[in-house]
């Protein structure tokens, strides 16, 4: 792929150790010219925005509304993980992101079922594969309002509380350009983890339309 990348990792809220991890991995799988930045007003001229376990209200009243206006020109993006922890008074970004976070059970494995193998995202995946994360319970499922692809079985951890549909990987093209998330990616080790990097390549593929 050509083009440009940009990783998106301010917070104001929880900061992940594994967002060094998180942009190290996003370099290696993008196949393109990847930027880091915090700076909350740099979204212009890039194919897709990685907003990569942010959190809280990381943008002020004029960067949201740039990056309202990225998006339904077109612009591409990805969530990971702690995105769902952010902008929870931004109606715009509840409907990109597809679901906020609610809460979560101690990090702990658990087996991930793919449910929409037709997608860069899980394509290659096994239909179930095991993997360790943080699994977030979110405040409403998207399903319905999205295209899931990927949920996690609650009766294979402790702690889920939205019962056997969990979705945990979704896209959609409701707003203007593509919007990818996945809840995997709390952890360094993840983004080390074969499976989730071919999950989290395919969502990077599929956000600036490889």
């Amino acid at each position: 792929m050509s083009g440009r990348l940009l990783v998106f990792t301010r917070t104001l809220g929880y900061r992940h150790e594994s967002i060094p991890a998180g942009i190290e991995a996003v370099r290696e799988l993008a196949g393109m010219k990847v930027d880091a930045t915090e700076e909350p007003d740099a979204f212009a001229g890039y194919d897709a925005v990685v907003f990569l376990n942010t959190s809280g209200d990381v943008l002020d009243d004029a960067g949201r509304s740039a990056f309202e206006n990225y998006i339904r020109d077109g612009g591409n993006y990805v969530g990971v993980h702690g995105a769902a922890d952010t902008g929870y008074d931004w109606p715009f970004y509840g409907r990109l992101v597809g679901a906020w976070f609610d809460r979560h059970p101690e990090v702990q494995p658990a087996t991930v079922r793919v449910v929409d193998a037709d997608h860069p995202a899980t394509a290659g995946l096994d239909p179930e594969w095991a993997h360790t994360d943080e699994w977030y319970d979110f405040r409403a499922n998207p399903r319905g309002r999205v295209r899931v692809l990927a949920t996690v079985d609650e009766s294979s951890y402790s702690g889920g509380t939205m019962g056997a549909d969990h979705p945990i990987a979704w896209c959609h093209e409701n707003l203007g350009g593509r919007a990818f998330y996945t809840a995997l990616g709390h952890t360094v080790e993840a983004y080390a983890d074969p499976a989730f990097r071919r999950h989290l390549a395919g969502g990077l593929r599929y956000a600036v339309g490889g």
